[in-house]
C-alpha cells in the first residue's frame, strides 16, 4: 500500500472549489473513496424533524467529505498550500514539503 501524503490531523488548504483558499485540520482520511473530512471546511445542512431523541429538530450542519484532489498540504513555513514528497532522513521515510523543503513530520 502507498504512503498517505495527506493524514489525519495534518493542516491543509482548500484549492478548488466554493471553499477555496480556506484551511482547516484533517478529521478524517478515506483511502478507499479517496475523500477527506476538513474541519470548517465543506459544511453541509440537514434539516431535522422533530424526534423523540431531538424533540427540538432543527438544522445540523457538519463536515461532508471531499475530493482529496481538492486539497494541499500546508506549508510549515508560510501556511500556503504544497505538494508533498518522500525523502529517507536516518532510514526513516518521512513526508517533505515540496514548496520549502521542511520537513512535516519526525
Amino acid at each position: 500500500m502507498a504512503s498517505a501524503k495527506i493524514k489525519k490531523g495534518d493542516s491543509v488548504v482548500v484549492r478548488s472549489g466554493k471553499d477555496k483558499g480556506r484551511t482547516g485540520t484533517v478529521l478524517q482520511v478515506m483511502p478507499k473513496d479517496g475523500k477527506v473530512v476538513v474541519s470548517g471546511v465543506n459544511v453541509a445542512a440537514r434539516h431535522r424533524k422533530p424526534t423523540q431523541e431531538n424533540p427540538q429538530g432543527g438544522i445540523d450542519r457538519r463536515e461532508a467529505p471531499m475530493h482529496i484532489a481538492k486539497v494541499g498540504l500546508a506549508d510549515p513555513k508560510d501556511g500556503k498550500a504544497t505538494r508533498v514528497r518522500f525523502e529517507t532522513k536516518d532510514g526513516k521515510k518521512v513526508r517533505v514539503a515540496v514548496k520549502s523543503g521542511e520537513t512535516i513530520d519526525g
